[in-house]
């Protein structure tokens, strides 16, 4: 049973998708969104592979907002780690602001190019 809120979205991210693609030089950073966590993962859709995730998990004592911008941080950490400095963001159907624009700012600041 989907919402009709939940059937936009999808709309969107497929309309998002057919641009947006990853590949080795510029994997896809992928965000999912729920009530309570934020993840991520970066993602070379060549080789359908995940190379670098991060998520919320165990940071619920902060603001969500907060936790965010941590795994934004989080990511680009672990996506240097993997010899990646530049990728193609995909929000995923979920408009580009609040946790979402914190998690991209936090992970921009950390060196992550897109």
């Amino acid at each position: 049973m989907t919402t009709k809120k939940v059937e936009r979205r999808i709309k969107i991210k497929y309309r998002i998708r057919k641009s947006v693609f990853g590949t080795a030089e510029r994997p896809r950073m992928s965000v999912f969104r729920s009530n309570k966590q934020i993840y991520v993962q970066v993602i070379n859709d060549l080789e359908g592979k995940t190379l670098a995730a991060a998520s919320s998990l165990g940071l619920e004592a902060m603001p969500k907002i907060d936790q965010a911008a941590k795994v934004g941080e989080l990511i680009a950490a672990k996506a240097k780690e993997a010899g990646v400095s530049a990728v193609v963001f995909d929000r995923n159907g979920y408009l580009y602001h609040g946790r979402v624009k914190s998690l991209a700012d936090a992970a921009r600041k950390g060196g992550l190019n897109f």
